[in-house]
């Protein structure tokens, strides 16, 4: 199994260094989205106390010229803090800080899609708009080979593995459980965890989480889980379609509510949502991956529980379609709906962007408007 080296050093000896006493001084660990809209970086810096909330963290910079976020006579890129957690890492009271990144001129990249998310999230605030994002990724080996499978072939055909128990069925529980109490630790909204379809394929879940937060939780708990990946020597993968073939792909289902949604007779809420989703697809595509709806292509293909890119669907129960409504949503005429289509490597802020303007800005056409 291709492990990186680092995994290899002694955690042992590292742990003697990490149980050293550091005064009051605290260590903040600055993350960020850099220019691929999926990537995400780092960096660490000293604060003289620990931070009791964001407003006393002060921003800072980096190199957007290194992270394909600049060119590099002109490379200063500013990082506002935005959301702040516990560092599970290091422990208390060292922080992670999750950052939107400005350009030198004070104006958002083009991957910082916080801003204009939390403009939408602020004017339908009144409405409690809910989210839950079950984020399914791949183990890999360093080789990008599926972590436990055979080196030169395949494991037994799917089946035995969603949910699964037993060394021959779920590949790499360690990095799922660390991941898990990490995240606890941190105080990210993770509310559950299983093992997937394919094998060495997992999904955790994160939210509730109201408006904002599901954006900031998300991207926390998946740089959490590079981060443990990282100390077992193995990658975290949320390519949609990992495997070419007969394997099921690795999505972001993201289930969504409002007040009105959630109370008695909100079903007719729910319903009318649908119908207006149904006339925006193509817009939603396009939101749902970070290449504009590309890397779904492979993965929604009609088979191993999608939906057809093409084509929008809707259905209780049905797990073959765009939108799903919970079978005891059905029966109870209140509750959420599933939108089925984004792709493991989504950005959470265009995903619970996309459903508020449609859903509830009531928008239409293919362009997002401007407000």
């Amino acid at each position: 199994m291709a492990t990186s080296a680092s995994a290899s050093l002694s955690k042992a000896v590292k742990q003697q260094y990490m149980e050293l006493p550091q005064g009051d001084k605290v260590q903040a660990m600055y993350i960020w989205i850099d220019g691929t809209g999926e990537g995400l970086r780092c960096k660490t810096r000293t604060l003289d106390s620990e931070p009791k909330s964001i407003e006393d963290l002060p921003e800072w910079n980096f190199d957007g010229s290194s992270t394909y976020q600049s060119e590099g006579s002109n490379s200063d890129m500013y990082l506002i803090p935005s959301a702040m957690f516990r560092d599970p890492f290091r422990k208390d009271p060292n922080k992670l800080v999750l950052c939107e990144v400005l350009k030198y001129n004070r104006k958002p990249t083009e991957t910082n899609l916080r801003l204009t998310c939390k403009k939408v999230m602020d004017m339908v605030a009144d409405q409690h708009p809910w989210f839950g994002m079950e984020q399914e990724y791949t183990i890999l080996g360093t080789d990008g080979h599926p972590f436990g499978w055979p080196s030169n072939g395949f494991p037994g055909p799917q089946g035995p593995y969603y949910c699964g128990v037993g060394a021959d069925k779920a590949y790499g529980r360690d990095v799922v459980e660390a991941h898990y109490k990490a995240c606890l630790y941190a105080g990210v909204q993770i509310c559950g965890t299983n093992a997937e379809v394919m094998p060495a394929q997992w999904e955790f879940q994160v939210g509730p989480c109201e408006g904002i937060d599901m954006g900031d939780h998300l991207w926390v708990a998946r740089f959490i889980l590079h981060r443990v990946c990282e100390d077992f020597g193995v990658v975290a993968s949320f390519d949609p379609k990992p495997i070419p073939g007969n394997w099921n792909g690795a999505g972001c289902h993201t289930n969504f509510s409002t007040k009105e949604m959630r109370e008695d007779g909100g079903l007719k809420a729910i319903e009318d949502s649908i119908e207006k989703l149904g006339k925006r697809h193509s817009y939603h595509i396009r939101a749902y991956d970070p290449k504009g709806g590309l890397d779904n292509a492979r993965r929604l293909t009609g088979r191993h529980e999608t939906s057809n890119i093409n084509e929008f669907s809707a259905g209780v129960a049905n797990r073959g379609a765009s939108i799903r409504i919970p079978r005891n949503v059905g029966q109870e005429k209140k509750g959420y709906f599933e939108d089925r289509r984004p792709s493991a490597n989504c950005d959470p802020y265009s995903v619970t962007e996309a459903l508020i303007r449609t859903c509830l800005l009531n928008e239409e056409g293919d362009e997002p408007a401007d407000y």
